[in-house]
């Protein structure tokens, strides 16, 4: 296979886990890439670690409004909507998440420990109960879309509903979500409905919530408007369940399939931390996002002209040899680990803490409650391009700990 021939947009290839064989032979021989589009202009695929950071930390040479997708939506598509932040570009893009920052400095996320410590056993306990479960679903897909709701104030009974919404919108490429773009349309503004239903509420009762204090912000003086309330709305409901249920799930399958790593890590908790670093590293919740150069450019001798699509893919870059030892080894004692699944630069995760802090209760609790959980079928990946997600992963509880 050479450069030439190299696919890494059919998402079939990433049914059985990213095509890091494709990957590697793009970091060796052509790391800034002009990927063909079978429907569209074409995009650079940027797969070396040091490329990728420098980019994500140049938003006045590569910017994010002009899309996060490889795929150029038609003009009114919600997908490509300006007014959410993580598609905002500076000075805009640092007002607006000024507005939602203090809701997830490591002091706010730390008070939280008890009760995410809470929900886990509660999971626990009815997978344990059933004698088994779907991981994916049942214990690493309903810890984080629990936490993020209560942060935004809705109401447990919407649970079921935000799921479909979220799960439409990740699995668009799925044959088992797969909706057309009118559709997943509808949907997205199904969602800015319902926020704007919780906002009128939140407007004559305000909360301490993640709502409430998105109504009460102003940016330049005025009051978020429609689709900005929308738009903040749907970017923490789906980044703050969909990035984390990937990351436990897929930190899970590690150490099943990485036996001793897992008794590793049970020899020595102290090794969780980076155990979870590496979890990112190993499987990056999302494959890539997308940039668009502003002005003419060049990286690594190739010219990029103004408009082209650059995108960054974090999946390459954190197995990149030139940064990582042994990059296909999953080492739960890896240090350093640079790892970009949080992203650098303004758009640097604005999750993080709250991610690690949901995995790192988990783990604790798993390991502690399940040391010797296996699998009990097999592991069906979604269907995409986009995020590394598993929509089922059959477990058995071989034995419960006290």
């Amino acid at each position: 296979m050479t450069p030439e021939t190299v696919d890494i947009l059919d998402p079939d290839l990433y049914l059985a886990g990213a095509p890091h064989d494709r990957f590697e032979i793009l970091r060796r021989e052509a790391p800034v890439y002009w990927h063909p589009e079978p429907a569209g202009r074409g995009f650079w695929a940027i797969t070396r670690h040091d490329d990728v950071a420098r980019i994500s930390r140049d938003p006045t040479a590569f910017c994010s409004g002009r899309g996060l997708f490889i795929e150029d939506f038609a003009p009114g598509d919600m997908r490509d909507n300006p007014d959410v932040m993580i598609m905002m570009d500076p000075p805009r893009h640092g007002r607006f998440r000024a507005l939602v920052t203090k809701g997830f400095t490591p002091r706010v996320i730390q008070r939280l420990e008890a009760h995410v410590r809470e929900l886990v056993t509660r999971l626990i306990d009815e997978a344990c109960a059933r004698g088994g479960c779907d991981f994916a679903s049942d214990v690493a897909g309903r810890l984080p879309l629990t936490v993020i709701l209560e942060m935004l104030g809705v109401p447990r009974e919407d649970q079921e509903q935000m799921l479909d919404w979220t799960m439409r919108f990740f699995g668009a490429s799925d044959p088992d979500y797969r909706i057309t773009p009118e559709e997943l349309n509808t949907v997205l503004h199904n969602m800015n409905a319902y926020a704007h239903g919780l906002a009128e509420e939140r407007r004559r009762s305000p909360k301490d919530d993640m709502l409430s204090l998105l109504m009460a912000a102003e940016v330049d003086g005025e009051k978020l408007s429609y689709r900005e309330f929308g738009g903040f709305f749907n970017l923490l409901l789906t980044a703050g369940h969909d990035t984390t249920k990937n990351l436990i799930t897929n930190g899970m399958l590690a150490l099943i399939e990485h036996p001793d790593q897992r008794r590793r890590l049970l020899d020595d908790p102290s090794l969780l931390p980076t155990a979870i670093e590496e979890m990112l590293r190993f499987s990056p919740p999302v494959y890539y996002f997308r940039r668009s150069a502003v002005r003419d450019t060049e990286v690594r001798g190739q010219r990029i002209a103004a408009g082209d699509k650059v995108v960054l893919w974090y999946v390459s870059a954190n197995r990149d040899e030139a940064v990582f030892r042994d990059p296909h080894t999953f080492d739960v004692g890896r240090t350093p680990n640079e790892h970009l699944s949080f992203g650098v630069g303004p758009h640097v995760c604005l999750g993080l803490a709250l991610a690690r802090l949901e995995a790192r209760v988990a783990f604790e609790e798993l390991l502690r409650r399940l040391p010797d959980l296996e699998l009990a079928g097999p592991v069906v990946r979604l269907r995409s391009n986009w995020v590394s997600g598993v929509k089922s992963m059959p477990v058995r509880c071989a034995r419960r700990a006290g």
